[in-house]
């Protein structure tokens, strides 16, 4: 059977990331106190999920109790738990900043690439790496 077509395709308004954490209550303290984060709801006790949010940046955390990444792969490689695309390069040298002065540790400092975006890239306490990063094609220089 053939789908009919939607006058007005479906609009995809927003994504959010999975963080596997070993402590909901421990994660959402990190993301509040030192990211700025608003915790939104923590649910279980103990705590198995729990939610935050800055702006439209909405990542979720979720209780695992064994390691997600066999040995050093997730460094190694430089796997991103999630990417948050801030409005401009002015704000991420702003919250670069902001972190800085919030002693969070970074896995990669404030960075041009080369497709004219700048990134950095926060290592939160459970090893997820989070990438916060200007729009693509935005100029950077400062």
């Amino acid at each position: 059977m053939k789908r009919p077509k939607p006058a007005t395709p479906p609009l995809l308004t927003s994504v959010e990331a999975q963080l596997y954490v070993a402590d909901v209550g421990a994660a959402s303290a990190f993301f509040t106190a030192k990211l700025g984060f608003t915790q939104t709801f923590v649910d279980g006790e103990p705590p198995f999920y729990g939610h935050v949010r800055r702006g439209r940046a909405r990542p979720n955390l979720r209780l695992v109790r064994e390691p997600v990444f066999s040995g050093d792969v997730r460094e190694r490689e430089r796997l991103l738990a999630a990417s948050i695309t801030l409005a401009t390069a002015a704000h991420a040298r702003t919250l670069f900043a902001e972190f800085q002065a919030a002693g969070v540790r970074f896995a990669r400092g404030l960075t041009d690439e080369s497709w004219d975006a700048l990134t950095f890239v926060v290592a939160d306490p459970n090893g997820n790496l989070i990438s916060f990063a200007s729009p693509a094609g935005e100029a950077t220089v400062t």
